[in-house]
């Protein structure tokens, strides 16, 4: 009778001694309560206030948005005003923002995972300085480094001096005035180090006796790389392209040092206009809002398919 009183959890604990001391299910989600509840409150209140300007109403004395924090009065007049732009006018920055991004995170893709199969595969003694030089720009200002670029790139710069040296360029190239190839590789300057490191850290950890089954049934180092290496690093490749597009979308400085020109603005430059104009704290609310919705996709896409891999797993 006794053993039949006794609690639930004691039953089940002598039940299974094997497997350690026996925690409530509550115990370790409450280490990620109080950084939850912090996010939570700091993301959902501004987010709140966003939502109720780009559905409020503007002074009409001095121009300054006037967010309406009840649902009832909201309006949607900002939103269809925006949408309608975007559908218009404004609709070649939405597709030059897509192909920038598009091209800037694959040449992120090629270059950072060259880089960091090298370090995880032929690094030996020296991952640790090979690291610390990936490391290094972070350590920069990424204004610093895009100054540097003005430097570089300017008419009388070095690249034009040693484009000059070349038979095939005898003219300078005028970089710094709206041109596109100059915002692409500003853009995969800035961000390829944040492909490198997630591409590293999934190569480094992939078995060695996996590679070496290869070989020993016969496949060639290209054919096991492409059969092996690359499958199992498909989540580091989703995991940089999300770290990267993201702040791509919503980067404004890099075009507004590089390539000052309405040819190659971008959706940032957008929202930092409508930021920096009086009477449009509404509008840039809205793009805001579409800017997130545009950057769910990719995000939802790889929740989804890290999800599908841990299951499989």
């Amino acid at each position: 009778m006794a053993s039949v009183a006794e609690p639930r959890t004691k039953r089940k604990r002598r039940e299974r001694p094997d497997e350690g001391v026996w925690y409530p299910r509550w115990f370790w989600p409450s280490f990620a309560a109080p950084a939850t509840l912090y996010l939570a409150i700091f993301f959902v209140l501004p987010f709140y206030v966003i939502v109720s300007v780009a559905l409020g109403t503007v002074d009409p004395i001095f121009q300054a948005p006037l967010p309406v924090y009840q649902p009832w009065y909201w309006s949607t007049h900002y939103v269809d005003k925006v949408v309608g732009q975007a559908t218009g006018f404004s609709r070649p920055v939405y597709i030059r923002t897509f192909l920038f991004v598009v091209v800037a995170s694959v040449l992120c893709v090629l270059i950072g995972y060259a880089v960091a199969y090298y370090v995880a595969r032929f690094g030996g003694r020296r991952k640790g300085l090979y690291l610390a030089l990936l490391i290094a720009p972070f350590f920069i200002s990424y204004l610093m480094r895009m100054l540097a670029w003005i430097n570089l790139l300017e008419p009388d710069g070095y690249m034009n001096k040693l484009m000059n040296a070349l038979p095939l360029v005898p003219h300078n190239v005028n970089w710094l005035a709206g041109n596109p190839v100059t915002l692409v590789l500003g853009l995969v300057y800035g961000y390829v180090p944040y492909m490198i490191l997630p591409f590293y850290g999934f190569l480094d950890r992939i078995p060695q006796n996996l590679l070496e089954c290869g070989r020993d049934l016969g496949a060639s180092p290209i054919r096991t790389f492409f059969r092996v290496t690359l499958p199992l690093s498909k989540q580091a490749i989703l995991a940089g392209i999300v770290i990267v597009t993201l702040p791509m979308f919503g980067d404004y400085y890099t075009h507004d040092l590089l390539s000052p020109s309405p040819k190659t603005s971008m959706v940032g430059n957008l929202l930092d206009s409508a930021v920096n104009s009086t009477g449009q704290g509404p509008q840039a609310a809205v793009l805001v809002l579409i800017l997130m919705a545009i950057l769910l996709i990719p995000m939802i896409y790889y929740l989804r398919s890290t999800s599908r891999e841990l299951r499989s797993a």
